[in-house]
This record gives structure tokens, sequence and C-alpha cells, in this order.
């Protein structure tokens, strides 16, 4: 097996409905402009609030892809 090399970037996804949602967009995202993605790592969960209500989720997502020249 040939040695590869994989690129990991940290993306912020966010959802007005739900933290599963969040973390789609943003793999959806980088799908748009990366090719070969691999693995996606959910590294951080929160809320955004406003007036003490959520008002929407975001994921930290970690997504590696091969790494080409």
């Amino acid at each position: 097996m040939a040695e590869s090399v994989y690129k990991i970037i940290e993306l912020v996804g966010t959802s007005t409905e739900s933290w599963e949602k969040a973390t789609a967009a943003a793999v959806e995202r980088a799908g748009q402009s990366l090719r070969d993605l691999r693995i996606a790592d959910v590294s951080q969960l929160d809320v955004q609030l406003k007036d003490g209500k959520v008002e929407a989720y975001r994921a930290k997502v970690k997504v590696s892809f091969k790494y080409e020249d």
C-alpha cells in the first residue's frame, strides 16, 4: 500500500434546528470545494443565544481529505 497524507481543516456549521443539521451543513459545504473527504470529527457543540433563548446550534467539525500536490 502506498503512503498517503491527509490534511485536516476545522469548520463551524450552524443551524437553527439541530446540531445534526449544523454538522451536515459544514460537511456538505466542505464537499463543494474539497475532494476525497475521508473523516468528519465533531469536536465541539455549542449554541448561540439571543435574549436567553437558543438562536442557533453550532458544530465545530474537523474534516480530513487526501492531500495532493
